[in-house]
């Protein structure tokens, strides 16, 4: 009896536990839900997605044939949205994304072609009403600060500091009026306060304006801040630390970033003609091709090509001061035309009697030719008195984030 309950006993327990692993082994796991995405204001997980760039020579009727779309629906597309966009000016390289049903047929919806990092156009016909329009993804903009000093080029310099290259560009044309780029030295310093775009907070997606800079050049100092002085026109620039316009009435050169080849001098030896023959000019090298800007506003007064001049452009930008441009490639400007400051008025080139490509850059002062490098030019217009204490107030911060910018000094 003793062994019979025994038995009974254990078989009881193997059941019981043979029953519990069977149930739990049929359990069933929650299955996972998918991630909702959204992008282009569209859902994506509702369609198959296709994303790829534009091949050399492909057209938007190849993309869209590929995903199952006919050709009479393409004229029809292509006609429809030409006033917003010209299917005919994709760029190969460019990216582009398919949304297509998500069904045997996988024929293609919408096609979204990116423009760059931030703008994009989409191109909708997905029903009989086909819409194309234009829009921005979402851009968050971070404030960042960068310092360095010069070592070879403020290119370089930024580079080193991992600093988008536009910076420098930027930081050029800000100090063209007080800086001489094309004669940097080594040791000079900078400061900027600028803004960063980012794309989902991660992606980085351009450059945005510089708040603030400091730039030690030979030793002195320059501030810059930007300031919107007059609110009602939406006309921003920048000024120094005094409230002082950065901005001159002439660049001090019509290249960016080249170096000067040749200045100024009554009694230089042209090699090209072998013999001593004044140079009145100031002779910028740069690669043929590079853009020429007009040092300050005026009236183009002269555009041919004569002589030893090559291509020339003139311009008279008030009853003391003109300037002239030779050997161009090519010009721009045609006479009568109106140019502002840093317009582009010609390409460098090899035209009349030169050696090598640069650009000539000519300065007269009441009819006579001299140095625009040992001129002192006149100043823009200056900030009006009743803005300074708003500006002076506006700065404060942004001077003590500067100056509270330290750098490693370089031997």
């Amino acid at each position: 009896m003793r062994h019979f309950l025994l038995f009974l006993f254990c078989s009881v327990l193997f059941f019981s536990c043979g029953d519990k692993k069977s149930t739990s082994q049929n359990v069933e796991k929650p299955k996972a839900v998918p991630e909702i995405i959204y992008k282009f204001g569209y859902k994506l997980n509702d369609y198959k997605v296709t994303n790829d760039t534009i091949a050399h020579g492909e057209s938007f009727g190849e993309i869209l044939d590929r995903h199952h779309v006919w050709y009479p629906k393409i004229l029809e597309i292509s006609k429809k949205i030409k006033s917003t966009f010209d299917v005919r000016r994709l760029r190969a390289g460019k990216p582009y994304t398919i949304l297509a049903k998500k069904d045997s047929t996988e024929k293609a919806q919408v096609f979204i072609y990116q423009q760059d990092l931030i703008n994009y156009i989409t191109v909708d016909f997905s029903d009989s009403t086909i819409t194309a329009y234009k829009k921005k993804v979402d851009v968050k903009t971070v404030i960042k600060k960068a310092k360095g000093v010069i070592t070879s080029s403020l290119s370089e310099a930024l580079d080193s500091q991992g600093v988008n290259a536009v910076v420098a560009n930027d930081l050029a044309d800000i100090y063209a009026w007080t800086i001489d780029f094309y004669r940097l030295q080594k040791n000079d310093k900078y400061k900027i306060v600028y803004e960063q775009k980012y794309i989902e907070d991660t992606i980085p997606a351009g450059i945005g304006r510089i708040k603030a800079a400091w730039f030690e050049h030979s030793g002195k100092p320059f501030y810059a801040f930007r300031y919107v002085s007059d609110t009602i026109a939406g006309i921003e620039d920048y000024y120094d630390e005094e409230a002082k316009h950065l901005r001159r009435a002439f660049l001090k050169g019509p290249l960016k970033f080249n170096r000067i080849s040749s200045r100024y001098n009554l009694k230089r030896k042209i090699a090209f003609y072998g013999r001593i023959k004044p140079h009145k000019g100031t002779d910028y090298a740069a690669s043929v091709g590079t853009p020429i800007m007009s040092t300050a506003n005026g009236r183009v007064i002269e555009s041919r090509k004569k002589g030893g001049n090559g291509n020339y452009v003139k311009i008279r930008h008030n009853s003391t001061y003109s300037t002239q441009y030779l050997h161009m490639k090519s010009r721009k400007a045609k006479v009568g035309q109106y140019v502002k400051q840093g317009d582009v008025i010609g390409y460098v080139g090899m035209t009349g009697n030169t050696s090598g490509p640069h650009v000539c850059y000519r300065f007269w002062k009441n009819g006579v030719q001299v140095d625009p490098l040992k001129q002192k030019l006149p100043a823009a217009q200056a900030m009006r008195k009743e803005i300074k204490p708003q500006y002076l107030e506006f700065i404060k911060s942004l001077k003590v984030d500067l100056d509270a910018i330290e750098y490693e000094e370089v031997d």
